[in-house]
This record gives structure tokens, C-alpha cells and sequence, in this order.
């Protein structure tokens, strides 16, 4: 094997110990002056190189054959893991209806019992694939028993049924959601850019800004980007967020059911990327203790009354309903959120709900614009960055919608609140 350096020179090296299929993978750097190095197989029976892989991974089947490759994916065992496994389609295909159901070993993902393993996945929502391009695409499945019964961690099929709701379908309900999650630097578990074992500069330089000491990642948060604009996901934007090594994307807005799918495939693709990279994603909602800041996500939303003449009225009568389900909303807003919602760095203590105008201290939030126009949105910053968005959104839909409280208790938390509903 040799790895030629630059133009120059040219180093020789003992082969390594062949692999599988009598291959060694030797690394190359191509060009003169050029940075990047890239993976290419050597044959130890021959002196000939076998076509690189990246030649392969990049080729367009367009031309040869109509078949595409559909990833199947779904929200596995733990509730916030995601797996994935390909199939080959005959013909390109645009909507899931078009798609067959397929199965999976559940007792491998911690869904189903070893003695009666077979889970079905129903093709929901289909995505471009922006790693293999072309016709392939991505597709977003929710789990069933064989029976047709959605499984415990289906938490899809309960959103759907909430949104296929007439009340809330009148309402057109849109959501924007702000997901922040940590870079870690791979075998340390520890933060992109920190020295290992020890910490960087206080809290303050880092959100939104510029500079190797100060912005760590932004290839990935660039790459995710484009990815998600490539397949379809309704990516608003992104920054650098407060703790360093920390990001944040917004994805919105998305009516109703497509909040959650969008969510899932862009989390989907972010793990790719990292995957890709090197580096490990985490959305723990607190992975550095101490005077750092942790990791949620919030959910802006808003109805279309409270978009309408009047819907700040309507905004009010939503925290009163949310204020009275506190404790059901945050049983549900994500594993761990109780390191998060401390009452400092940007959040509200987790046992006590508030409200406020442009106070990010509260558990709901509501802009200066939306109070001086009288209509808009409301912002859930209590989501912990690991929530499942299915339930997030909703839940916030059946309880500002379909949910009614007794007069009584109404009186008495609009009364605490200071809310004049």
C-alpha cells in the first residue's frame, strides 16, 4: 500500500492485515495543496484498486434501472431512539398510500416479546433522501401489533387521532418548534470544543457567534441544514446556542400531524450526519451540570382564533387551560427535564406554572408583538430537547381545544394567574 503526500513525495507502508474479503482500506489524500482525504479499498491479491466506495455510495442508478431505495423509519424501544432499515421499491413512488407495510424483529428494539417479536411498520410521510438523492426517499413509519393495534411507544397514532378532531381541524392548528441539542465529542463524551476533562469560558461569548474559539460544529449545523431543505422538512433556521458546543434548528410552521413527522425525519437526518462525522449527538435535557445552560424544545403555537381580531383573548383562555394540566403536560415533556427546569438559566421551576410577556423565566411565553397586535401566538418553553413531538403537539392541541375545565377551577386559576378570561 502507498499514500502519496501532496505532489511529492511518496511514502510506502507495510500492507496491513487483510479484512473481509482479503481487503485492507487505505486513506489517500487527493490533490495538491487540497485538505481532504478520502477512503478508497486496496486489493491484496492484486495490485489493481477496486472502485472507491465513495464512487459507489455517490453513483446515480437513474440511468440503468427504475428501482429506488425507500429507508423505512421509526421511533424505536426507548422512545426517543430512532431506527431505520432499507427496501427496494420497482418504480419511484410520491405518496405513502402507494407504499406496502413491512415488518421488523421488535424484540431487538425493546417493542415486542422474543416468543412473538413481528412489529408492522405503516408508512406515514415521505421525505427526499438527501444521502442517496435521486428518486429514493425517506419514509416515516409509525408500529403496529399484526393485529392492526398501535404499540405502547406509538405515540403517532393518538397525535393523528387529536388532529383528524373537527374541532381542532377548524382551528388549523400550526406549531414551531425549537430544537436544541449537544455536540459531543466522540469515546469522551464530552462537549465539541471543550478540553477533555475540563471546561471552557463561562457562558456568554458563545450564543450566535463567530470564531474557532467560540463556535464549535457548524459543518454539521450547515450539512443539517441543507439536508433538511433537500428533503422537504419545513426548516426555518438555526444558530449557536448559549452553552458551547450547543445548537439549536426551528422547524415550522407545520400544521398538525407534520409537526411531529418533520421533527422525527430532521432528527433523523442530524443523526446521519453526526453518524457521518464522527461525532455524537445528544438531546439530553441537561448534559453538563452546573452554570450551564441545558437543552429544550420549545413549541411556539397558536390556533386560528388566536391568529385572528381578538386572539389574545383566546391566547389567555390557553394558559388558563394549560395551567390546570400542568402536571400532565410535564409528565410528558421528556425524560430528565427535572435537571433542566430548575427555575435558572433561562427556564421556570419545574413544580410551579407562570406566564409572561417576554419573560423567558416563565413556562409559557408570549411576545411583545403578539400582546401589541392582540393576536398571534403562545410559546411552551417547559419541552425538555428529547420530548417526543407527537405528544407535545398533541397534547397542546386537545388541551387548549377539545379540553374544558369545570367553571369552578376555571375561576380559581384565572384568579392566580391574574388572567381576566
Amino acid at each position: 500500500m502507498q499514500c502519496q503526500v501532496g505532489a511529492k513525495a511518496t511514502v510506502r507502508v507495510r500492507p496491513a492485515a487483510a479484512g473481509a474479503g482479503g481487503r485492507v482500506w487505505g486513506v489517500r489524500r487527493t490533490g495538491r495543496g487540497t485538505s481532504g482525504f478520502k477512503v478508497m479499498a486496496l486489493s491484496t491479491a492484486s495490485t489493481g484498486v477496486v472502485p472507491r466506495l465513495e464512487q459507489l455510495l455517490n453513483m446515480d442508478t437513474k440511468s440503468v434501472t427504475d428501482k429506488v431505495i425507500a429507508e423505512y423509519i421509526w421511533v424505536g424501544g426507548s422512545g426517543i431512539d430512532i431506527r431505520s432499515k432499507s427496501r427496494t421499491l420497482s418504480k419511484p413512488v410520491e405518496d405513502p398510500s402507494e407504499l406496502p407495510k413491512w415488518n421488523y424483529d421488535g424484540s431487538s428494539t425493546g417493542q415486542a416479546p422474543g416468543q412473538d417479536s413481528e412489529v408492522i411498520l405503516y408508512p406515514q410521510a415521505i421525505f427526499k433522501d438527501p444521502f442517496r438523492g435521486g428518486n429514493n426517499i425517506l419514509v416515516m413509519c409509525d408500529t403496529y401489533t399484526p393485529a392492526g393495534e398501535p404499540i405502547p411507544t406509538n405515540k403517532r397514532h393518538r397525535a393523528a387521532q387529536i388532529f383528524s378532531d373537527p374541532k381542532v381541524v377548524e382551528q388549523v392548528p400550526w406549531f414551531g418548534i425549537e430544537q436544541e441539542y449537544t455536540l459531543l465529542q466522540r469515546d469522551v463524551n464530552w462537549p465539541l470544543g471543550w478540553p477533555v476533562g475540563g471546561y471552557p469560558g463561562p457562558q456568554g461569548p458563545y450564543y450566535c457567534a463567530v470564531g474557532a474559539d467560540k463556535s464549535f460544529g457548524r459543518d454539521i449545523s450547515d450539512a443539517h441544514y441543507k439536508a433538511c431543505l433537500y428533503a422537504g422538512i419545513n426548516i426555518s433556521g438555526t444558530n449557536g446556542e448559549v452553552m458551547p458546543g450547543q445548537w439549536e434548528y426551528q422547524v415550522g410552521p407545520s400544521v398538525g400531524i407534520e409537526a411531529g413527522d418533520h421533527i422525527w425525519i430532521s432528527r433523523y437526518l442530524l443523526e446521519r450526519i453526526t453518524e457521518q462525522a464522527g461525532v455524537v449527538l445528544t438531546l439530553d435535557p441537561k448534559p453538563i451540570q452546573g452554570d450551564w445552560n441545558g437543552a429544550g424544545c420549545h413549541t411556539n403555537y397558536s390556533t386560528k382564533s388566536m391568529r385572528e381580531d381578538g386572539g389574545f383573548e383566546v391566547i389567555k383562555k390557553a394558559i388558563l387551560n394549560l395551567s390546570l394540566r400542568h402536571d400532565l403536560h410535564i409528565s410528558a415533556y421528556g425524560e430528565g427535564n427535572e435537571r433542566r427546569l430548575t427555575g435558572l438559566h433561562e427556564t421556570a421551576s419545574i413544580d410551579t406554572f407562570s406566564w409572561g410577556v417576554a419573560n423567558r423565566g416563565c413556562s409559557i411565553r408570549v411576545g411583545r408583538e403578539t400582546e401589541a397586535k392582540g393576536k398571534g401566538y403562545l410559546e411552551d418553553r417547559r419541552p425538555a430537547s428529547n420530548m417526543d413531538p407527537y405528544i407535545v403537539t398533541g397534547l397542546l392541541a386537545e388541551t387548549t381545544i377539545l379540553w374544558e375545565p369545570t367553571l369552578e377551577a376555571e375561576a380559581l386559576a384565572a384568579k392566580k394567574l391574574a388572567l381576566n378570561v
